[in-house]
């Protein structure tokens, strides 16, 4: 059923999403040098690594970690990094890797490959079992200013709670939190 409504809303998304694709792509193009997407290394479902679209919004040769530990995140944005990362455009590739079947639309949101401290504390608590999402209960609940042990206690209890209710409801807080900008720091 989960995968089912994930075609659904990506289908419907992407109809409504193609210009505003467009336009960011174009957008990002023109802004800086280097190459439209950024493909990241991932990790989904039990723990195996898949590359994961953003829109590119830090310069090329940015180091591949968590903004939070780059010593002065702002300095590797491009011009148009900040303004994509705080209204989440950045995040519209990502629809291709819930066509693949990568992500889930909601689920806990994917690690990068070398946040080991994130994904032991998944693994232990069982949440590595999930597909990350696009969004999840931990984003609508604090997003980029969450530690990773409030975090993984946030995807413990979507791994318990889960249902389509619970799925749709994180989709329109992540809609309403998008739009007010709430909790991005980058």
């Amino acid at each position: 059923m989960k995968r089912l409504f994930d075609l659904f809303l990506r289908l419907v998304a992407g109809i409504f999403l193609a210009l505003a694709l467009l336009g960011v792509a174009i957008l990002v193009r023109l802004a800086s040098p280097g190459l439209v997407l950024y493909w990241s290394d991932r990790v989904g479902k039990d723990n195996k690594i898949f590359k994961m679209p953003k829109f590119r919004s830090m310069l090329v040769g940015t180091p591949a970690v968590d903004t939070r530990l780059l010593s002065n995140p702002d300095a590797y944005l491009t011009p148009v990094g900040s303004f994509l990362r705080k209204s989440s455009l950045d995040e519209l590739p990502q629809l291709w890797s819930i066509i693949k079947g990568d992500l889930s639309f909601v689920g806990p949101r994917p690690a990068l490959f070398n946040q080991h401290d994130l994904m032991d504390l998944r693994t232990r608590a069982g949440v590595h079992r999930l597909k990350p999402g696009l969004t999840g209960w931990a984003q609508v609940n604090g997003r980029d200013e969450l530690p990773i042990p409030d975090k993984v206690a946030l995807d413990i209890e979507y791994l318990h709670c889960q249902s389509l209710f619970f799925d749709v409801k994180i989709i329109f807080m992540t809609a309403l939190k998008v739009l007010t900008r709430d909790n991005v720091s980058h």
